[in-house]
């Protein structure tokens, strides 16, 4: 059960300072509060024996009141200190969350549901973070605090009766241990069923045009339903457990309270024990009360806190399967080389990419087409490193890529995905996403290289127009070109375009092409397509089909081979002939 606090002892050791304090002062704020019971006791006997004076009241009365304001401020300053450390603990989990989520590769996000993700960034840390506060509290209530009541009982008043009196303890204890178990194994299940629900409504809401153009309200909301219900009786499954502390505890304090009063009761009339000592007795058991309590608490916030932090430590501890070399070697993008390059995702049961040669010069275009499927995409993704690197030799600059560091390689890569990526901000944002430090004058060169003035000036609010969650706010073609404006305001030394013009017509797609063919004439630039037209002033060409390049050479000698090129370019002429 308290494996978790040496899992967390990392932390406890770099906040040693501010847990000294607030466990040092958590247990002076108890040991104060164990006086008064005893001189609450000791003023009752002197009444009883008619030897309390005025004075003596008066004094009863100043320190009393001097334990009431010295127990407020020992517990201001411990608790500000205590659960001041559970939100840092939240805080350094969230950002190690975070940074790890962006330092994974697409292997881990094909392993790992978005839904759960966010459960364990959210509720799994509020189980951690609860540990690392309440949980210190209770471990500290529930055995100083508890030993402080036990000792000033035995002491002051009677070891006899507190040894009676305290018999039910262990038993209580023994059955909460054992309920802590299984709540730690019935609330793991739960979260993961919580991950679920989670990983449901992201989709549902992600995907509600679709939903609602097949009109599958009604199934998404029985689909909704049916895991709400899951979770609901998981959970209730860990509050049926969680139930039976309280009345645990009450039926343990009940019986300590029997036995005190009885016990006590035969020792008032042996002589044993005055009215006033039982009274106080009686006082420190209502005290125990709260640590009895805390040991029901404590059992289950560790456990919980323990299953939930197994489960942040396994996203923590994933290693991404792209690693930087040992010792990195610097280049320059002077030339993009594949020779026998082979490639198989890792889940994959064929080879993505069999036998690649070929050669890409500084400044030189290549366009890659293919049937869908053909692993044109896959291509630019060596290039991006998402994946371990394959079999043969894939260079930049006449270097392996794998001696050289992710962080080199990217940033000579603008990107422009399938899936046109836009943020919730303004369209200014996301192109500056590319170069956040970019004047005014790249922006507008950017915007106007990506053929977009025209659209801008027509939007509410130019620049400053939200796109809205995933670009929402604009037309398909307009994302494209916004992701365009992003890629070409780095302007990067190897630019990749993935099937990027698709939603734009013909006459905006020559324009593009035309401008990038005479501003990036330097440059190297990938482009993937199913149109041919953007593919017909590149360089080199490179048909793909199951992975194998079938067919290479400019758009002249592809033609002339009269094969898979030369027949999708006759269909997209007669197509547009016949638009």
């Amino acid at each position: 059960m308290f494996e978790v606090l040496g899992k967390l002892s990392w932390f406890f050791k770099a906040y040693w300072r501010q847990y000294t304090v607030a466990i040092t002062l958590l247990i002076l704020a108890s040991v104060v509060e164990v006086i008064p019971p005893w001189l609450i006791g000791d003023a009752i006997d002197a009444m009883t024996t008619g030897q309390l004076t005025a004075d003596d009241l008066r004094n009863y009365i100043i320190v009393l009141l001097l334990i009431v304001v010295t127990s407020y401020v020992l517990n201001f300053v411990w608790q500000y200190q205590l659960f001041g450390g559970a939100i840092t603990i939240d805080r350094l989990y969230r950002k190690k969350l975070f940074q790890q989520f962006l330092r994974m590769t697409p292997t881990f996000y094909e392993k790992n549901r978005t839904g759960d993700l966010m459960a364990r960034a959210t509720n799994d840390l509020n189980a951690v973070s609860l540990t690392a506060g309440f949980g210190i509290m209770t471990l500290i209530d529930s055995t100083v605090y508890m030993a402080l009541i036990i000792v000033a009982m035995a002491l002051t008043i009677s070891w006899k009766l507190t040894l009676f009196a305290m018999l039910p303890v262990p038993i209580m204890a023994f059955i909460i241990q054992y309920l802590g178990k299984i709540v730690h194994e019935r609330y793991m299940v739960a979260q993961e069923s919580f991950g679920d629900l989670n990983d449901n409504v992201l989709e549902s809401v992600a995907g509600v045009r679709v939903v609602r153009a097949y009109v599958q309200e009604p199934l998404e909301e029985q689909r909704f339903f049916e895991k709400s219900e899951e979770v609901v009786e998981k959970n209730m499954a860990v509050v049926r457990i969680n139930a039976l502390f309280v009345p645990i505890t009450r039926i343990g304090m009940g019986l300590c309270y029997v036995i005190a009063l009885g016990y006590g009761s035969v020792l008032v009339s042996r002589g044993e024990l005055t009215v006033g000592q039982l009274v106080s007795f009686n006082v420190y058991l209502g005290l125990a009360t709260w640590p009895m309590f805390a040991i029901g608490e404590l059992i289950n916030v560790m456990q919980q806190g323990n299953a939930s932090l197994d489960r942040v430590e396994e996203t923590l501890q994933y290693e991404a399967d792209v690693k930087n070399a040992t010792h990195h070697v610097d280049a320059s993008p002077t030339s993009v080389g594949f020779r026998d390059f082979t490639f198989q995702y890792p889940l994959s049961q064929v080879k993505n990419l069999a036998d690649i040669s070929i050669a890409l010069q500084k400044g030189q275009t290549l366009g890659i087409v293919g049937k869908t499927g053909a692993g044109k995409t896959t291509f630019l993704r060596q290039l991006l490193r998402e994946y371990p690197l394959g079999e043969g030799l894939f260079t930049i600059g006449d270097i392996d890529i794998a001696q050289q560091s992710k962080e080199q390689v990217l940033d000579w890569i603008g990107y422009v995905p399938q899936d046109h990526v836009l943020f919730s901000r303004t369209i200014r944002e996301n192109i500056l996403f590319g170069k956040e430090d970019a004047t005014d004058e790249e922006l507008a060169e950017a915007i106007r290289l990506a053929y977009f003035e025209k659209d801008l000036a027509n939007l509410p609010m130019g620049l400053e127009t939200m796109v809205g969650e995933k670009g929402v706010s604009l037309s398909g073609g307009q994302k494209q070109r916004v992701s365009i404006a992003r890629a070409l305001i780095k302007n990067p030394e190897i630019l990749l375009l993935d099937d990027s013009l698709s939603a734009v017509d013909a006459k905006t797609e020559a324009q593009i092409i035309e401008n990038i063919q005479r501003e990036r004439a330097d440059k190297t630039t990938i482009i993937t397509t199913h149109r041919l037209s953007g593919i017909q002033h590149a360089d080199i060409i490179i048909v793909l089909d199951d992975g194998q390049i079938i067919e290479q050479g400019t758009h002249e000698e592809l033609l002339a081979q009269q094969g898979w090129y030369k027949e999708q370019f006759d269909r997209q002429q007669l197509e547009e002939a016949n638009q």
